[in-house]
């Protein structure tokens, strides 16, 4: 697969407005200012993909990307308090909508902050991935910014703090250094070749 060929579609910013899922989508979900965009522009190799902003809460689409035969798909990102509470509820129906809807989904790449524990959020969607049965695994964004302590520990405290930790595959991520863009590539290389 030619991550290099990754092109923005369209974004939606209404449930009535989803396309119909016409091919496998990946798709990334995390709080607000996890690193989604990063992440996705830091897989593609391509800087300016997604718009990476520094003010939480600015995706405020489902933002679709053609990648070489499949979609990436940048949900909302969710937790940020400053964001008017109508505006929240939209997203949350949005999101609501997208996962309920009939869509071909070959994996959620769920965003969790490395040097933090994961937040209630962050639960409540790991919770809800595995209930529905979502095929899921965790990027732990940011891990550049620990230190080699720090970095082995928050390792372990957030494979007990989530739920069934030890049986989910976690990935240190990290945009600036790179650090598990060749694994999670190599992840959505054999689901695109499984189509």
């Amino acid at each position: 697969m030619n991550f290099n060929k990754a092109a923005f579609l369209a974004a939606y910013g209404n449930p009535d407005q989803l396309p119909v899922s016409d091919r496998v989508e990946i798709v990334f979900a995390g709080r607000s200012n996890v690193g989604k965009s990063s992440l996705i522009n830091k897989l593609v190799g391509r800087k300016l993909l997604a718009k990476v902003s520094s003010m939480p809460g600015k995706t405020a689409t489902i933002n679709f990307y053609d990648a070489d035969g499949i979609h990436l798909v940048d949900l909302p990102g969710y937790g940020y308090a400053k964001v008017a509470k109508g505006e929240k509820e939209r997203w949350n129906k949005l999101i609501d909508a997208y996962f309920s809807g009939e869509r071909d989904i070959g994996l959620v790449v769920q965003l969790v902050d490395m040097r933090h524990a994961p937040s209630k959020l962050d639960l409540q969607m790991i919770e809800f991935m595995i209930e529905y049965e979502f095929p899921f695994l965790i990027a732990m964004t940011k891990s550049d910014k620990l230190n080699k302590t720090e970095y082995r520990s928050q390792k372990e405290l957030l494979k007990t703090a989530i739920p069934h930790g030890d049986q989910i595959t976690m990935i240190p991520f990290s945009s600036v250094t790179g650090e598990g863009v060749e694994q999670l590539r190599e992840i959505i290389n054999n689901i695109s070749e499984e189509i």
